[in-house]
């Protein structure tokens, strides 16, 4: 059974009339008649009443039109979904990410992406960037969206830098003085967050430099809870730039500049396994929406105006 012969079938079921349906289809009466008559042939029965005027179903053409309407609709749905599958609109996409990425950076992206590919099935898992990157390595996932960090079996595009940038609750002292010295943290109860994240280390590697010892320290699991006790007066915290940037605008938290020590950032990148062929698409879909990442990312001028 050809898709011809039954599409045939149709076209005269809807227009009741040979020469119409040939036509609409843009083929010779005969070749259509050929079709019909093959289909027939296959199915063992008579699909039509012939007379003057026109063409009528007998009770098998009205048993058969139904399944014939389902198996076109499906084979267009098919030719659909392919040509949705050669543009990336389908399939499944699975992201490994670090928790601060994930949080403040990849709902913008993915914003984005399902804007313009709704149908892509999405998995997002979140890790330590080492856990991540193993991941990609053993092929488990698509793409990670990590620290930059060396690993041989990953390929490595740079998204963007982040930077610690010192918050303070919106009535501190530190808010009314503008750029403030490093060395005035000598005074001040700082908040950490996440002893086992690379931030931690590098807040850490700040004071050490400069040579400076907060008055209290209030370690924290992760940075909502930072910036929650930044908000309730109960110290000052070095956070991420793309973490505070909401708040920051929405006036919850002042933005401070801290002098005295070189901007402490860290390199945001995007791995995944090096492909000797094509990119699958799904894949390459979610790289169309990379590109568009510094349109999503705040500004340090804007944070610190």
């Amino acid at each position: 059974m050809l898709i011809a012969q039954v599409e045939g079938f149709l076209e005269v079921a809807r227009q009741r009339h040979l020469t119409r349906a040939a036509d609409a289809l843009h083929v010779t009466q005969p070749a259509l008649t050929a079709r019909i008559r093959q289909l027939e042939e296959e199915l063992g029965a008579s699909l039509f009443e012939r007379s003057h005027r026109g063409m009528r179903l007998t009770d098998a053409g009205r048993a058969f039109l139904p399944h014939a309407e389902r198996a076109v609709d499906a084979l267009a749905a098919g030719r659909d979904l392919v040509g949705e599958h050669a543009r990336g609109a389908t399939g499944q996409l699975t992201i490994g990410t670090a928790p601060a990425v994930g949080a403040y950076v990849l709902p913008g992206l993915l914003t984005r992406f399902v804007r313009r590919f709704p149908d892509i099935r999405l998995i997002v898992r979140t890790g330590h960037s080492e856990e991540i990157v193993e991941h990609v390595d053993r092929g488990e996932l698509d793409i990670g969206l990590i620290r930059e960090l060396h690993h041989p079996g990953v390929t490595v595009r740079t998204l963007y830098e982040d930077e610690l940038i010192l918050v303070v609750p919106t009535r501190h002292e530190f808010a009314r003085l503008g750029p403030v010295g490093v060395e005035r943290l000598a005074d001040a109860t700082l908040i950490l967050f996440d002893r086992t994240s690379s931030y931690y280390e590098l807040t850490n590697a700040i004071f050490r430099t400069a040579g400076v010892a907060p008055r209290g320290i209030i370690e924290l699991d992760n940075i909502e809870a930072a910036k929650h006790m930044v908000r309730n007066g109960l110290g000052v915290a070095l956070l991420p730039l793309t973490a505070i940037a909401g708040d920051v605008a929405r006036g919850e938290l002042r933005a401070v500049p801290l002098v005295g020590v070189s901007p402490t950032r860290r390199r945001i990148v995007a791995v995944r396994r090096p492909s000797s062929g094509p990119v699958p698409l799904p894949l390459r879909s979610f790289l169309e929406v990379l590109d568009q990442i510094d349109e999503i990312l705040p500004t340090r001028g804007a944070i610190l105006a």
